[in-house]
């Protein structure tokens, strides 16, 4: 057998956010959020679910703590519901949300676990989008009002910050493809989105610096891996564009301080330009401490004209998929953690989320996930691969602690290590979880 070990150094966790877990809407004086307004939206989300209940983490964090203390994780990431904090995006804080992450990180503490805190992971006041969301400028205002008030609140308490989630899902999932919160279909809207999240973010990370504050701040984007085809020079291309949308596009602004030019250039044939204005480019190009990486999937593909936005077209090779349908392809992962280390150098990287959904349920009180378990050994190998062709990667947390609300699937995916009874809320530690907490605690698994 072979043997993949791991440095002693290496942090290990698990990642929620919290409109996935939290439910308790309307505790503590919480306002709604756009991800409450589109579940309840007829058609957007399978089944018409939403996250009112959700796993109920509000009120059983607890519980979950003693879950994730028994699994022998060093970070937990977790995210802030911002109308909790505001419940009208700007205007009174509320000191009741303020109080509840309190609790939840002295908790984890208490617990030896380091709290890693995102601030944004999709759910914008609703008061907010009202007002044009994040199309409009006055919500990058909002926003860095917010990240001050937590980094006031909780600075001595968090060392590890990032400022937003998966800005391709907040921007072009979101506004162009239209299948989360808010659901619109306009590709220049969701560029001036884009953009706007990014000079929050670089706002975001001045307002930290400006505190003085003795921790590390970053952001997470969500990156795939589309392999070319043939050797042919239209699918080399096609594969660039389609995984520049992703790594390029929300990393050349804050590492080189401008778009990658071949992108900008595809945009404009299509009449879609960058709203940029006077001094947006050295905002967003802040130095940062960490990048944060989250990937589940990639492809085999090759250009074929008009196909997308991009010419693209993913080809079927035949690899195994998970039960939402996304391939399993672990060597797409080793491939772009090697390609964004040869762009930007070696930044340190903290996997922020990697993980498969499998709809395994429990049977005599087990539940066997082992599909889960594959794909967490192929792609901590491909992890460990990276780490010894130079990726500075310093930790990785497995997406996700508990089963939740799956977004636009609802509760018809899980992606859990703990099986979550969404009808009595009992939580049940998967076989993969046992597996993780092995190879937590030796620091290595045998293939």
């Amino acid at each position: 057998m072979s043997i993949i070990q791991f440095p002693k150094e290496m942090k290990w966790g698990v990642a929620t956010a919290s409109y996935q877990i939290e439910g308790a809407i309307n505790a503590g004086g919480r306002g709604a959020s756009i991800w409450d307004v589109f579940a309840k939206t007829p058609g957007k989300v399978k089944n018409g679910d939403n996250g009112d209940v959700a796993c109920d983490s509000y009120h059983r964090y607890e519980e979950d703590i003693e879950i994730m203390k028994d699994l022998g994780v060093d970070m937990y990431r977790f995210s802030v519901a911002w109308p909790r904090i505001f419940p009208n995006g700007t205007g009174e804080v509320s000191r009741e949300g303020l109080d509840y992450y309190h609790r939840l990180v002295d908790r984890l503490t208490e617990n030896g676990i380091q709290p890693m805190c995102t601030l944004y992971h999709w759910d914008l006041p609703q008061a907010l989008q009202e007002k044009g969301g994040w199309d409009n400028r006055d919500t990058i205002d909002a926003f860095v009002r917010y990240a001050e008030v937590m980094f006031k609140e909780f600075g001595d308490k968090i060392n590890h910050w990032i400022t937003f989630n998966e800005l391709w899902c907040v921007s072009f999932l979101s506004n162009y493809i239209g299948v989360h919160a808010p659901g619109n279909t306009d590709l220049q809207l969701a560029t001036n989105v884009a953009h706007h999240l990014l000079v929050a973010h670089g706002k975001a990370v001045q307002s930290y610096r400006k505190m003085g504050l003795d921790g590390q701040i970053g952001y997470a984007p969500n990156v795939e891996w589309n392999e070319p085809f043939s050797n042919q020079m239209e699918d080399a291309e096609a594969c660039k564009r389609g995984n520049g949308w992703f790594i390029e596009w929300f990393m050349d602004p804050v590492f080189k301080g401008a778009y990658p030019s071949f992108l900008v250039e595809w945009f404009e044939k299509k009449g879609i330009t960058v709203p940029i204005e006077a001094g947006d480019m050295e905002t967003i190009q802040q130095p940062i401490d960490f990048l944060g990486i989250n990937y589940y999937t990639g492809s085999v593909a090759r250009y074929k004209e008009n196909e997308g936005l991009f010419d693209l077209e993913k080809v079927d090779a035949g690899y195994e998929k998970t039960d939402i349908g996304w391939n399993i392809y672990p060597e797409g992962f080793y491939k772009v953690l090697y390609y964004i280390t040869e762009q930007y150098g070696q930044i340190p990287i903290y996997i922020t989320e990697n993980g498969s959904c499998y709809n395994d349920e429990p049977v005599n009180g087990q539940v066997k996930d082992e599909g889960r378990i594959r794909y967490l050994s192929q792609h901590l190998t491909a992890l460990k691969r990276s780490m010894e062709s130079g990726v500075n990667i310093k930790g990785y947390m497995a997406w996700s602690l508990l089963d939740n609300f799956e977004w636009a699937e609802g509760y018809s995916m899980r992606f859990g290590i703990v099986h979550v009874n969404y009808r009595t809320l009992e939580r049940t530690k998967k076989d993969s979880f046992y597996w993780y907490k092995q190879m937590i605690a030796n620091q290595f698994f045998e293939l």
